[in-house]
């Protein structure tokens, strides 16, 4: 369906194996053995030296941990750390109702001048959530992304330096008028357009065919979540009244949605452990 020899140069292995993991590796049985990476990894273009070189920097990033499998082989397993980053991206990545207007969460900051590279991670983690500068040390969010926040602060031992806030905005602008300081809502339209140029050409061919091959399943749809799992933590999720008319958020979630429906499961038959 995909061209590989296109496609993979826009997915770091890195970021292809945390995908694979958020897939279907946290679900299987035990630790997933090096030779299923390697095989899986292959599938969407990457070679095993480049496989065994992110899997060595993820564990050293205590994201993956070591361990063999019931039969003996080398393998890795998930960290809690990294179990937690999973579970509270899967709220946004999977989110399949529109987003109500829920007030928000502020993040009010104060770092001392002598520890600015803190300042600096902090700002970098918060844009990494996908809050907005609403004015110099405070950031703002759609208030259900609290319970994560705080999860990645505490995490980071950034929670010392924060001080977390629920609201309503109440003027001057309008709120409208403002989300549009908040964001820079062309590179995030321009992030969804990307998305849509990539993987609705994909669907479309996925519509005129009545098989799903597993391992055509399991590359397009792996890539497919590569790409788009980075998009709500770029895209807050902001109430549809609130943003620009045609939003192309709303047409790359449903082509997300349908493919996320039609390979993922059939993609789970090739992703699961060949016999040792």
């Amino acid at each position: 369906m995909i061209n590989v020899s296109d496609q993979h140069a826009q997915h770091t292995p890195r970021s292809l194996i945390v995908t694979l993991y958020g897939a279907y590796g946290r679900f299987a049985p035990g630790p997933v053995p090096v030779a299923e990476l390697i095989r899986l990894l292959a599938a969407v273009g990457v070679d095993a030296p480049s496989v065994r070189s992110s899997v060595s920097r993820l564990k050293r990033r205590g994201l993956l941990l070591p361990a063999r499998t019931a039969r003996g082989a080398a393998g890795y397993e998930l960290s809690p750390e990294a179990r937690q980053l999973l579970e509270d991206g899967d709220r946004r990545i999977y989110a399949t109702a529109p987003y109500a207007d829920e007030g928000w969460v502020l993040a009010v900051f104060s770092v001392p001048e002598s520890e600015r590279q803190r300042r600096h991670v902090l700002r970098s983690r918060l844009a990494g959530l996908g809050f907005g500068t609403a004015a110099p040390g405070v950031w703002i969010a759609p208030a259900r992304l609290y319970e994560e926040t705080r999860h990645t602060l505490a995490r980071l031992g950034l929670d010392a330096y924060v001080d977390l806030f629920r609201g309503e905005h109440l003027g001057f602008p309008p709120t409208a008028e403002a989300v549009a300081r908040w964001w820079d809502l062309a590179a995030i339209a321009k992030a969804h357009e990307a998305f849509l140029d990539r993987h609705a050409r994909v669907l479309q061919a996925w519509e005129r065919r009545a098989d799903t091959p597993p391992e055509e399943a399991y590359r397009d749809y792996l890539l497919a979540l590569d790409s788009w799992r980075h998009l709500p933590y770029t895209d807050p999720g902001l109430p549809a009244r609130l943003l620009p008319a045609d939003w192309p958020g709303t047409r790359s979630a449903a082509v997300f949605r349908a493919l996320h429906e039609r390979l993922r499961d059939a993609g789970a038959a090739y992703a699961a452990p060949e016999a040792e």
